[in-house]
């Protein structure tokens, strides 16, 4: 069982803290690892793949961490305040800073201002990879700010969302709402589309005005059920998948749904019990469940169009559709590449032995994976 899918907003009793627990593993986090993992079988590559580089971030484990791509650029930052941006094609360092602080999130970046969030709530803002200014937060932060439209956004664990000036610092606005009980210790939703700041707020997707704060629309993926707090726990967890102006997201341990943001409204919502973030494409949203299954909605009506259990009872990352395929690390450290439209196995890549800690992402024509160690491998297509 793992303890950091649940935090508090605010500090509780021991007694309350054991609830906790207790919940996480009712709830699913880590219940993969009381089943035994379904056997792969050999390793058939039909997709040609090659590692191309390896590198060094420092152990992220524990960081809710999402790799921020731009262009060929990858940013990243490591649970003890390294902060690093990475040429994608050969794996070196554009630029390496150390903050000398534990960070609770990290990292967003427009690949001009890089934005983490230190443990003791200081919103850090870096160019070029120096430091340009800090801001005490009055909540911690477990979702990394999104930099975007010269500013930069702090979705709080209170469910606060805030905005700063990206150049100076100076606070433009703020948007509090009533906070839960209980956050989950991962990555939100925080996105932009268009003119309109998106965030995760309890199990809602909310279109803020990015000038002012305004809310623009609300749309619910999930509502919440059951008598006590940890049974009505359903945060938006990151990644999400964008087509244009669909944006499709996961409800913790509740649903999967995709919202038309231009007009605010839900598209289509279905029962879904997984942990992590979804991806996708025009024709499907692909999501991987708390037992290790992998699922591909159609993104048109939520329809299923293929589920495969071959991963069964791995701890699964979010995928991420790349050319042909479906890419998923899991906690041994291998990295499983699916056909697209049926799930097929197309080939499987090995990083260390501490496990994917991050969702995949890519750079140029190179997949980048991170592992809880802090190595960051780069692969390329044969």
């Amino acid at each position: 069982m793992t303890i950091k899918a649940c935090a508090f907003v605010r500090p509780a009793l021991l007694l309350v803290l054991s609830a906790v627990l207790s919940a996480c593993s009712w709830l699913g986090i880590g219940s993969s690892a009381k089943q035994k993992p379904a056997e792969l079988g050999p390793n058939v590559p039909v997709l040609a793949v090659r590692q191309s580089w390896t590198a060094r971030i420092g152990s992220v484990e524990g960081l809710p961490l999402e790799a921020q791509v731009n262009g060929h650029v990858v940013t990243l930052a490591a649970r003890d305040g390294t902060v690093a941006a990475l040429d994608g094609r050969t794996g070196g360092d554009i630029w390496r800073t150390d903050l000398h602080t534990p960070l609770s999130a990290g990292v967003g970046s427009d690949g001009k201002w890089t934005a983490v969030v230190t443990h003791d709530n200081q919103l850090v803002v870096l160019e070029g990879g120096k430091e340009l200014w800090r801001q005490r937060l009055g909540t911690q932060v477990f979702t990394p700010p999104l930099v975007a439209g010269w500013r930069v956004f702090v979705l709080g664990a209170d469910r606060s969302v805030s905005a700063f000036d990206a150049a100076t610092g100076r606070r433009l606005w703020a948007q509090t709402r009533t906070s839960d009980p209980l956050v989950l210790r991962q990555a939100g939703v925080l996105l932009p589309v268009r003119d309109t700041l998106v965030a995760g707020i309890s199990g809602r997707m909310v279109g803020f005005n990015p000038d002012n704060g305004s809310i623009r629309w609300e749309a619910p993926i999930a509502s919440a059920r059951g008598t006590n707090d940890l049974e009505r726990l359903i945060d938006l967890v990151g990644r999400v998948s964008r087509e244009g102006d669909s944006v499709c997201a996961r409800a913790f341990q509740a649903a999967v749904g995709c919202v038309d943001t231009a007009r605010g409204t839900v598209a289509w919502t279905q029962l879904a019990s997984g942990a992590e973030g979804v991806h996708g494409d025009a024709d499907y949203v692909y999501g991987t469940e708390s037992n290790g299954l992998v699922v591909a909605w159609r993104r048109r009506d939520g329809t299923r169009a293929w589920t495969v259990d071959r991963l069964k009872f791995r701890k699964l990352t979010a995928p991420l559709a790349l050319g042909r395929a479906v890419v998923i690390g899991d906690n041994t450290g291998l990295v499983h590449l699916l056909a697209r439209d049926d799930g097929a196995p197309l080939n499987r890549l090995s990083t260390d032995d501490s496990g994917v800690a991050a969702a995949p992402v890519v750079a140029g024509e190179t997949l980048v994976v991170v592992t809880r160690k802090g190595n960051v491998y780069g692969f390329r297509p044969e």
